[in-house]
């Protein structure tokens, strides 16, 4: 019996503490910002958006200026009742087959349990000659955090998992394919970040709901480990402050 990676339901309160604290947006933004350029790039109207992961209202009606009707769906029901939405799980609701014209899905689908069957869902859900456009995170992120958690553990001799796998762009654009897209590109964003220190970041973390959500949680840090933990995030850092790295993968592919 395989189990699952993530944990579903510690999923959706992941976004749900989010959205209640007030959701930290400028990374999301930032990508929903490009997923409508390429959006403008595309010389039709589109009839039928499906709007996938939505932290902020706004979204909604920033994508109604190039098409007539939005539908959202959200991991998280607080992200999804504030736009109008539904909650969902990606790899297991049915989309329906044909009922959308454009799919813009951003910054859920890198926590979905079983990639390849939502893959096919959406590519299911779009009509002939329909894109799909999204972001996700990806390749090396949070690279200082990964090495401030490595440090903690080896303090007390236990390395344990504590942060996300991620999907390299290579990885992306064959499981596009293989959900049967084609003419798959994916880009990589790196935006570099800076900290005062670990807290800050874990904040951020916090309000953007991207805390672990492995289903196989390892135990607190004790207080040793933060302690570890807080000095390699200094020592890594430059005049107070640290950098650390987020690689945004967008990608656009087309239901053939």
């Amino acid at each position: 019996m395989n189990r699952d990676l993530f944990d579903r339901r510690l999923r959706a309160l992941r976004r749900d503490r989010a959205a209640a604290i007030g959701p930290e947006l400028f990374l999301y933004d930032r990508a929903f910002d490009d997923c409508l350029d390429r959006l403008r790039d595309i010389p039709r109207k589109f009839e039928r958006a499906l709007l996938l992961g939505c932290p902020s209202p706004d979204w909604v009606r920033r994508l109604l200026e190039t098409t007539a009707e939005v539908t959202v769906l959200d991991p998280g029901a607080l992200f999804a009742q504030r736009s109008g939405g539904t909650q969902i799980e990606e790899d297991r609701h049915d989309f329906g087959e044909k009922h959308f014209d454009l799919c813009l899905a951003v910054g859920t689908l890198d926590t979905v349990n079983d990639l390849p069957p939502a893959l096919q869902r959406l590519q299911r859900s779009l009509r002939p000659d329909s894109p799909l456009i999204g972001a996700i995170a990806g390749g090396n992120s949070l690279p200082a955090l990964r090495t401030c958690l490595i440090a903690a553990g080896r303090s007390e001799g236990r390395i344990l998992a504590r942060t996300h796998p991620r999907i390299e762009p290579s990885a992306l654009a064959r499981l596009l394919q293989a959900a049967g897209f084609a003419m798959p590109v994916v880009d990589v964003d790196r935006v570099t970040l800076g900290y005062s220190g670990l807290d800050a970041l874990v904040r951020d973390l916090r309000g953007m709901g991207a805390t672990s959500v492995l289903s196989q949680r390892s135990p607190p840090l004790t207080k040793s480990e933060r302690e570890t933990a807080d000095k390699e995030f200094r020592r890594l850092g430059n005049d107070g402050r640290t950098e650390e790295l987020v690689e945004i993968l967008h990608f656009i592919a087309w239901k053939q």
